[in-house]
């Protein structure tokens, strides 16, 4: 794996499973890690493990759903740890209950955190890489998006767009040098599949359920996602373009 050494690398969500692992991933390879969370508690205890094992890591509050909290918190990332090299678009949200029992005040939500999020961050981003003519992009997507699943119809069409848009984008900006790619995560151990579980009328059994279908035998964990994330940002991957990849343990094989 490439080292990432000067690079910086700006990580959404970064304070929950996923983001925090792919963060704790990047700092590891030497990168200058920038988090970006709603939560700024979590982002700075994130941030704060990366600085005492030695990495260079910052966290700013932000809200993705807002394009002024984006400007502003880039603006105070660049400023401390230079222009933007790698983007990963990690911040999600999902309720879980059949399309007729959601209402378009749910809908509006979704669609704002798990798409209309992830333009902000394009949009923010994506000039300077034009700019420099180089860049990487990760999409952290979903296998919903692939193949659907039940009880998350607007989180699975949210992440459908969001693997489109990834495609459109790589071709649009492939001869700017830059990079898009696309993770989609099967069920895995976050705070996320936790609130879903709890929902539920018998906990245990989902969670059993969720295994069970899984071929490799066991939910997903944060850190399996990371060195997937970080292949597509490295330098290994710098042909590779406008491609989808699952880490679900075999729950889904799309081709």
């Amino acid at each position: 794996m490439s080292d990432f050494r000067d690079r910086h690398v700006v990580i959404t969500g970064a304070g929950g499973g996923i983001g925090s692992a792919v963060a704790q991933r990047f700092a590891a390879a030497h990168a200058k890690v920038t988090l970006l969370d709603r939560d700024e508690a979590a982002g700075r205890r994130v941030a704060a493990s990366i600085v005492e094992a030695g990495g260079e890591a910052g966290a700013h509050v932000c809200d993705i759903t807002s394009r002024v909290e984006i400007d502003r918190a880039l603006d105070a990332a660049r400023a401390g740890r230079g222009p933007v090299d790698v983007l990963v678009n990690n911040a999600g949200w999902d309720v879980f209950r059949p399309f007729l029992k959601t209402a378009p005040e749910d809908w509006a939500r979704l669609i704002d955190i798990n798409l209309t999020g992830a333009l902000h961050m394009h949009h923010a981003v994506l000039p300077e890489m034009v700019a420099r003519a180089q860049g990487r992009i990760v999409n952290v997507a979903s296998d919903a998006a692939r193949v659907g699943s039940s009880g998350e119809a607007v989180y699975a069409a949210c992440k459908a767009g969001l693997v489109a848009f990834s495609k459109t984008i790589a071709r649009e900006h492939a001869r700017h040098k830059i990079t898009v790619n696309v993770v989609c995560p099967g069920p895995t151990d976050t705070a996320l599949l936790s609130s879903v579980v709890q929902g539920a009328a018998d906990p245990e059994k989902l969670r059993e359920a969720f295994r069970r279908s899984i071929p490799l035998g066991r939910i997903g964990r944060p850190e399996d996602l990371a060195g997937a994330v970080l292949f597509f940002a490295s330098d290994d991957a710098a042909f590779v373009t406008g491609q989808v990849l699952s880490v679900s343990g075999g729950l889904t094989m799309a081709g």
